[in-house]
């Protein structure tokens, strides 16, 4: 069907009570789908996009929204992070009328200065390592090859440049009107927002308002730590490779940036307040880690109770002071990875009665709601499970249930199980309780526990003792007579790569015997998961819809 015949019945038809298309997304204009978000189209329509079916609804068919031209916006989105721009697109796909309003560049810490450039960074690292693997494979040159910094920043700026204007042009392109300010609540659904770079401060106002603000990067005290050191965030300016640096931190950021730093040519000292870093992390995953940043070569130092000072010589070079006496000298960098806090200061949180935590994070319920009617927040901001991915469903979810109408009515997103991967050297994958935990909760006597450590095949040509080759480290942990899966962790080469797939798996609620119903794939080290000892002898029990034990059918699709 053509779109003029389209809309002009369309039109003919908009007192009736529903009217649904099936219209290619090919011929759907940018100014067309305008129209159909705009609040003269009454009516549902759907289409079809690469074969997925999407459903966009005027206001009046998506949700309750009587009224709604009494406000500049049906959904009004501070905070153009992957959060609140994932929610923003959803929400103008049901019709809404949206607004985001940012400050800075498109993508929050994600895109600019957090998981795309740290991968970027991870990569050339572990192109690094490669070639100082090489000769265990029969190549030479590796002294003659050299490293360029400044290259590698250039290409990663012009890269992440590239994202901010995609992430535009899709907000664009959806329909989402772009705000460029500073935002603050006003009250009673009004938003103030002074721009950016000075002019007159403008009033909207919203019947729904999401914060999607995320998080920065935070000092702790002492005399001369920030003025001589940079966050996190502050690695991503950096000009040179650093000769020697300090990293203080023990949670992921702080591993990984050391990581990277140490196999890129930097002399690495970690600096951690207690034992060891990534201690909420499993045992075995904080354990394998730190031997293998030892057998790197980085420099860590325990039970340090952080720093006391930095200080600067004639030459620039700074010294680090911690609290237990030791001193760290001749530094070229000093990055403080010691934690983030949310982003709420500019935005009047008091004034309009939303409530905090006693660390400033928004206290929100299991469907994203603030103590404030039509107020809203996910994201970092709430210090939930701080992780992009989990911050796009909440906020898909939460657009969902304000205008995806009645089949939305108690979208949610579940905040168990999320699995999560550490861009260390060699890379971690989690997902699910660690074995205190699992202990804390069922008790010692009702989990079982898998494990299995090996060097990977990748080591095996290496001419060296079999006590110096990496090792990947693994481990199951199963509760319950069915056994079923309620952690899994493992460190090692590949690790990123293999979690997601076993978070589905886990997700669906599989046992020990699913996991061993699955034929291993060989050779590889994610098979090691189903080939765990004692393998097939687990009770047959399967958390599977369709049972996979025992040589079942697989599952059909009802047609």
């Amino acid at each position: 069907m053509k779109l003029t015949m389209f809309f002009a019945i369309a039109a003919t038809l908009r007192s009736t009570a529903s009217f649904t298309a099936n219209v290619s997304s090919r011929n759907v204009s940018a100014a067309s789908k305008a129209f159909v978000r705009s609040s003269a189209f009454r009516h549902d329509l759907t289409y079809s996009k690469s074969g997925r079916r999407f459903v966009i609804r005027s206001l009046s068919a998506a949700a309750d929204n009587e009224g709604s031209s009494e406000y500049d916006f049906d959904y009004l989105v501070i905070g153009a992070g992957s959060g609140g721009i994932a929610s923003a697109r959803r929400a103008a796909t049901y019709g809404a009328k949206v607004g985001v309003v940012e400050k800075s560049r498109l993508g929050g810490t994600c895109v600019n200065v957090g998981c795309v450039p740290k991968k970027v960074m991870w990569n050339a690292a572990s192109i690094a390592e490669v070639i100082h693997d090489m000769k265990h494979y029969g190549f030479t040159g590796e002294d003659g090859v050299e490293f360029d910094w400044g290259n590698i920043k250039e290409s990663r700026d012009k890269y992440i440049l590239r994202l901010n204007g995609i992430y535009e042009r899709n907000m664009a392109n959806s329909g989402v009107e772009s705000i460029l300010g500073t935002a603050s609540l006003v009250g009673d659904g009004k938003v103030k927002v002074i721009p950016e770079g000075g002019g007159e401060e403008k009033e909207y106002s919203a019947k729904n308002i999401l914060i999607a603000v995320g998080g920065y990067p935070t000092f702790p005290e002492g005399d001369g730590i920030k003025e001589n050191s940079m966050s996190s965030d502050g690695f991503f300016e950096l000009e040179s490779l650093p000769k020697k640096a300090v990293v203080v931190g023990a949670g992921y950021i702080a591993v990984e940036l050391a990581g990277v730093l140490q196999a890129l040519g930097t002399d690495v000292s970690l600096v951690v307040r207690k034992g060891k870093a990534l201690r909420e992390f499993d045992e075995m995953i904080a354990d394998t880690l730190d031997n293998e940043m030892q057998r790197q070569g980085i420099d860590i130092f325990r039970n340090t109770d952080g720093l006391k000072k930095i200080t600067v010589d004639d030459n620039g070079l700074k010294s680090v002071t911690l609290q237990n006496g030791e001193v760290i000298e001749e530094c070229d960098a000093i990055i403080m990875a010691t934690g983030r806090s949310p982003l709420v200061e500019p935005l009047n949180l008091p004034g309009a009665g939303v409530e905090q935590n006693d660390k400033g994070y928004i206290v929100v319920n299991e469907y994203s709601e603030t103590n404030v009617d039509g107020v809203f927040a996910v994201g970092d901001v709430c210090g939930n499970v701080e992780l992009t991915p989990m911050a796009i469903a909440a906020g898909r979810r939460l657009a969902d249930r304000l205008f995806g109408g009645p089949e939305f009515k108690n979208a949610k997103v579940s905040y168990e199980n999320v699995p999560t991967v550490v861009f260390s050297h060699p890379p971690i994958g989690t997902i699910g309780m660690t074995e205190a935990q699992a202990i804390v909760k069922y008790g010692e006597d009702n989990i079982k526990i898998y494990r299995s450590k090996f060097a990977n095949l990748y080591y095996g040509p290496w001419q060296v003792e079999p006590d110096d080759k990496p090792k990947t480290a693994m481990k199951l942990i199963c509760a319950g007579e069915e056994e079923l899966v309620v952690g899994l962790h493992v460190i090692g080469m590949g690790a990123d790569e293999m979690l997601q797939g076993f978070g589905i798996a886990m997700k669906m609620g599989a046992t020990k015997a699913d996991f061993d119903s699955c034929v291993a794939i060989h050779p590889t080290a994610s098979e090691e998961f189903v080939t765990m000892f004692p393998w097939g002898l687990s009770k047959q029990d399967t958390g599977a819809k369709v049972s996979p034990l025992n040589g079942q059918k697989t599952a059909q699709p009802k047609i």
